[in-house]
């Protein structure tokens, strides 16, 4: 029974596949964390230029 459980690869793909997806989705999250900073200033200066713009549409 040991000898055909340590013989068996059945599940060895899909453990395969799940630490490549885990790894893929940890790149993900860092570079998301990474550019958090610059992100939440672009979003800063759009809404504040939105809301308030420095210049007068003349119609």
């Amino acid at each position: 029974m040991l000898k055909r459980l340590f013989k068996e690869e059945l599940g060895q793909g899909v453990v395969e596949y799940g630490l490549i997806i885990a790894l893929i989705v940890m790149v993900v999250i860092g570079a998301f964390v990474a550019v958090n900073g610059g992100l939440n200033g672009i979003f800063n200066n759009t809404g504040s230029n939105l809301s308030s713009p420095s210049f007068i549409l003349n119609g």
